[in-house]
Protein backbone atom coordinates (compact mmCIF):
# COMPACT_ATOMS: atom_id res chain seq x y z
CA UNK A 1 0.00 0.00 0.00
CA UNK A 2 1.16 3.51 -0.82
CA UNK A 3 0.07 6.54 1.19
CA UNK A 4 -0.31 9.61 -1.01
CA UNK A 5 -0.22 12.95 0.78
CA UNK A 6 -2.26 14.98 -1.65
CA UNK A 7 -3.76 18.27 -2.65
CA UNK A 8 -5.26 18.86 -6.10
CA UNK A 9 -2.37 20.82 -7.55
CA UNK A 10 -0.78 19.75 -10.85
CA UNK A 11 2.11 18.18 -8.93
CA UNK A 12 -0.26 16.29 -6.66
CA UNK A 13 -2.33 15.17 -9.61
CA UNK A 14 0.60 13.78 -11.57
CA UNK A 15 1.42 11.39 -8.74
CA UNK A 16 -2.21 10.34 -8.49
CA UNK A 17 -2.31 9.89 -12.27
CA UNK A 18 0.67 7.54 -12.15
CA UNK A 19 -0.91 5.45 -9.40
CA UNK A 20 -4.13 5.20 -11.41
CA UNK A 21 -2.31 4.29 -14.65
CA UNK A 22 -0.25 1.65 -12.85
CA UNK A 23 -3.26 0.46 -10.82
CA UNK A 24 -1.16 0.39 -7.67
CA UNK A 25 -3.01 0.18 -4.36
CA UNK A 26 -2.93 3.54 -2.60
CA UNK A 27 -4.86 5.70 -0.21
CA UNK A 28 -5.18 9.46 -0.36
CA UNK A 29 -4.29 11.47 2.73
CA UNK A 30 -5.52 15.01 1.99
CA UNK A 31 -3.32 17.93 3.03
CA UNK A 32 -5.13 21.27 3.39
CA UNK A 33 -2.57 23.80 2.22
CA UNK A 34 -4.74 26.79 3.11
CA UNK A 35 -5.00 25.58 6.69
CA UNK A 36 -1.26 25.06 6.94
CA UNK A 37 -1.40 21.29 7.38
CA UNK A 38 1.81 21.04 5.34
CA UNK A 39 3.64 22.44 8.38
CA UNK A 40 2.49 19.70 10.75
CA UNK A 41 5.49 17.90 12.29
CA UNK A 42 4.27 14.49 11.10
CA UNK A 43 4.08 15.75 7.52
CA UNK A 44 7.42 17.56 7.72
CA UNK A 45 9.03 14.26 8.73
CA UNK A 46 8.03 12.96 5.29
CA UNK A 47 8.27 16.17 3.26
CA UNK A 48 10.81 18.53 4.84
CA UNK A 49 10.16 21.10 2.09
CA UNK A 50 6.54 21.36 3.38
CA UNK A 51 5.15 20.73 -0.10
CA UNK A 52 2.88 18.11 -1.59
CA UNK A 53 2.91 15.49 -2.95
CA UNK A 54 4.70 13.04 -0.71
CA UNK A 55 4.37 9.29 -0.47
CA UNK A 56 5.07 6.47 1.93
CA UNK A 57 5.55 3.14 0.20
CA UNK A 58 4.84 0.44 2.76
CA UNK A 59 5.89 -2.34 0.38
CA UNK A 60 9.10 -1.25 -1.33
CA UNK A 61 10.79 -3.49 -3.84
CA UNK A 62 13.04 -5.88 -1.99
CA UNK A 63 11.16 -5.42 1.28
CA UNK A 64 12.49 -3.60 4.29
CA UNK A 65 11.32 -0.43 6.00
CA UNK A 66 8.79 1.86 4.30
CA UNK A 67 10.21 4.34 1.82
CA UNK A 68 9.22 8.00 2.17
CA UNK A 69 9.61 10.42 -0.73
CA UNK A 70 8.83 14.04 -1.52
CA UNK A 71 9.22 15.93 -4.83
CA UNK A 72 6.89 14.77 -7.60
CA UNK A 73 9.62 14.06 -10.14
CA UNK A 74 11.52 11.88 -7.70
CA UNK A 75 8.28 10.10 -6.83
CA UNK A 76 7.49 9.34 -10.49
CA UNK A 77 11.01 8.06 -11.09
CA UNK A 78 10.91 5.88 -7.95
CA UNK A 79 7.52 4.39 -8.78
CA UNK A 80 8.46 3.71 -12.41
CA UNK A 81 11.60 1.90 -11.31
CA UNK A 82 9.66 0.02 -8.63
CA UNK A 83 7.25 -1.54 -11.11
CA UNK A 84 9.44 -1.56 -14.23
CA UNK A 85 6.98 0.43 -16.33
CA UNK A 86 6.68 3.92 -17.84
CA UNK A 87 10.48 4.27 -17.97
CA UNK A 88 12.48 2.35 -20.58
CA UNK A 89 15.30 0.14 -19.37
CA UNK A 90 17.58 0.75 -22.37
CA UNK A 91 20.05 3.62 -22.17
CA UNK A 92 18.68 5.73 -25.02
CA UNK A 93 15.02 5.32 -24.13
CA UNK A 94 15.65 6.04 -20.46
CA UNK A 95 17.67 9.16 -21.27
CA UNK A 96 14.92 10.43 -23.58
CA UNK A 97 12.22 10.08 -20.93
CA UNK A 98 14.34 11.55 -18.15
CA UNK A 99 15.25 14.68 -20.09
CA UNK A 100 11.57 15.45 -20.64
CA UNK A 101 10.71 14.68 -17.04
CA UNK A 102 13.33 17.17 -15.90
CA UNK A 103 12.20 19.67 -18.56
CA UNK A 104 8.77 19.60 -16.96
CA UNK A 105 10.18 19.92 -13.45
CA UNK A 106 12.57 22.76 -14.28
CA UNK A 107 10.61 24.63 -16.94
CA UNK A 108 6.98 23.90 -17.67
CA UNK A 109 5.88 23.49 -14.05
CA UNK A 110 7.58 26.56 -12.56
CA UNK A 111 6.67 28.91 -15.41
CA UNK A 112 3.07 27.70 -15.74
CA UNK A 113 2.73 27.86 -11.98
CA UNK A 114 3.83 31.48 -11.96
CA UNK A 115 1.37 32.60 -14.62
CA UNK A 116 -1.37 30.58 -12.94
CA UNK A 117 -0.62 32.45 -9.73
CA UNK A 118 -0.50 35.92 -11.25
CA UNK A 119 -3.60 35.34 -13.40
CA UNK A 120 -5.77 33.74 -10.72
CA UNK A 121 -4.49 34.12 -7.17
CA UNK A 122 -2.49 37.34 -6.97
CA UNK A 123 -4.28 40.05 -4.96
CA UNK A 124 -3.54 42.60 -7.66
CA UNK A 125 -2.65 42.52 -11.35
CA UNK A 126 1.06 42.86 -12.11
CA UNK A 127 1.27 43.51 -15.89
CA UNK A 128 5.01 42.87 -16.20
CA UNK A 129 4.77 39.51 -14.42
CA UNK A 130 1.69 38.47 -16.40
CA UNK A 131 3.34 39.35 -19.71
CA UNK A 132 6.65 37.73 -18.81
CA UNK A 133 5.21 34.42 -17.61
CA UNK A 134 2.54 34.22 -20.33
CA UNK A 135 5.22 34.57 -22.98
CA UNK A 136 7.54 32.03 -21.39
CA UNK A 137 4.72 29.54 -20.88
CA UNK A 138 3.71 30.00 -24.52
CA UNK A 139 7.29 29.27 -25.55
CA UNK A 140 7.28 26.06 -23.49
CA UNK A 141 3.92 24.99 -24.93
CA UNK A 142 5.55 25.49 -28.33
CA UNK A 143 8.48 23.26 -27.37
CA UNK A 144 6.08 20.49 -26.40
CA UNK A 145 3.95 21.05 -29.50
CA UNK A 146 6.96 20.61 -31.79
CA UNK A 147 8.04 17.53 -29.86
CA UNK A 148 4.63 15.94 -30.41
CA UNK A 149 4.44 16.74 -34.13
CA UNK A 150 5.45 13.24 -35.20
CA UNK A 151 4.69 11.06 -32.18
CA UNK A 152 1.79 9.96 -30.00
CA UNK A 153 3.62 10.43 -26.70
CA UNK A 154 6.41 12.66 -25.47
CA UNK A 155 9.08 9.95 -25.50
CA UNK A 156 8.23 6.66 -27.19
CA UNK A 157 5.40 4.88 -25.41
CA UNK A 158 3.37 6.36 -22.56
CA UNK A 159 5.87 7.28 -19.86
CA UNK A 160 6.42 9.36 -16.76
CA UNK A 161 7.21 12.25 -19.14
CA UNK A 162 3.56 12.31 -20.30
CA UNK A 163 2.27 11.76 -16.78
CA UNK A 164 4.37 14.67 -15.51
CA UNK A 165 3.39 17.10 -18.27
CA UNK A 166 -0.34 16.48 -18.63
CA UNK A 167 -1.53 18.01 -15.32
CA UNK A 168 0.39 21.19 -16.16
CA UNK A 169 -1.51 21.56 -19.44
CA UNK A 170 -4.95 21.01 -17.87
CA UNK A 171 -5.12 24.63 -16.59
CA UNK A 172 -4.13 26.09 -19.98
CA UNK A 173 -6.86 28.77 -19.82
CA UNK A 174 -5.38 30.10 -16.58
CA UNK A 175 -1.99 30.11 -18.32
CA UNK A 176 -3.40 32.42 -20.98
CA UNK A 177 -2.92 29.74 -23.64
CA UNK A 178 -5.25 28.62 -26.44
CA UNK A 179 -4.59 24.99 -27.36
CA UNK A 180 -5.80 25.65 -30.90
CA UNK A 181 -2.49 27.44 -31.39
CA UNK A 182 -0.67 24.20 -30.56
CA UNK A 183 -2.37 21.50 -32.67
CA UNK A 184 0.00 18.63 -31.87
CA UNK A 185 -0.10 19.41 -28.17
CA UNK A 186 -3.90 19.64 -28.35
CA UNK A 187 -4.17 16.21 -30.02
CA UNK A 188 -1.94 14.65 -27.33
CA UNK A 189 -3.80 16.47 -24.57
CA UNK A 190 -7.18 15.22 -25.75
CA UNK A 191 -5.82 11.69 -26.05
CA UNK A 192 -4.44 11.83 -22.50
CA UNK A 193 -7.67 13.35 -21.19
CA UNK A 194 -9.73 10.43 -22.51
CA UNK A 195 -7.69 7.71 -20.81
CA UNK A 196 -9.61 5.83 -18.09
CA UNK A 197 -6.85 6.52 -15.55
CA UNK A 198 -7.06 10.25 -16.26
CA UNK A 199 -10.82 10.25 -15.87
CA UNK A 200 -10.48 8.47 -12.52
CA UNK A 201 -7.74 10.85 -11.39
CA UNK A 202 -9.75 13.98 -12.08
CA UNK A 203 -13.15 12.75 -10.97
CA UNK A 204 -14.51 15.29 -8.51
CA UNK A 205 -11.27 17.29 -8.52
CA UNK A 206 -11.47 21.07 -8.80
CA UNK A 207 -8.89 22.87 -10.93
CA UNK A 208 -6.77 24.94 -8.56
CA UNK A 209 -6.06 27.42 -11.36
CA UNK A 210 -9.67 27.77 -12.53
CA UNK A 211 -10.45 31.43 -13.26
CA UNK A 212 -13.28 31.40 -10.72
CA UNK A 213 -11.98 30.41 -7.31
CA UNK A 214 -13.79 30.35 -3.97
CA UNK A 215 -12.82 33.39 -1.93
CA UNK A 216 -9.79 32.83 0.28
CA UNK A 217 -9.39 34.45 3.63
CA UNK A 218 -6.36 36.67 4.05
CA UNK A 219 -4.90 34.13 6.48
CA UNK A 220 -5.37 31.28 3.99
CA UNK A 221 -3.70 33.36 1.30
CA UNK A 222 -0.72 34.15 3.51
CA UNK A 223 -0.25 30.51 4.51
CA UNK A 224 -0.79 29.09 1.02
CA UNK A 225 1.62 31.47 -0.69
CA UNK A 226 4.33 31.40 1.92
CA UNK A 227 4.05 34.89 3.35
CA UNK A 228 3.77 33.52 6.86
CA UNK A 229 6.22 30.63 6.50
CA UNK A 230 5.65 28.00 9.15
CA UNK A 231 2.71 29.05 11.33
CA UNK A 232 4.14 26.99 14.20
CA UNK A 233 7.12 29.35 14.45
CA UNK A 234 5.08 32.53 14.75
CA UNK A 235 4.66 34.19 18.13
Amino acid sequence: MIDLYFAATPNGLKTKLFLEEAQLPYRVLPVSLGKGEQFAPAFLAISPNNKIPAIVDHAPAGGGAPVTLFESGAILLYLAEKIGRYLPSDTHGRAEVLQWLFWQMAGLGPMAGQIGHFNVHAPEKVPYAIDRYTRETSRLYGVLDRRLADRAFVAGELSIADIACYPWIVPHAAHGQDLDAFPHLKRWFESMASRPATLRTYEGVANVYAPQQPAMSEQERRVLFGQDGNPATRA
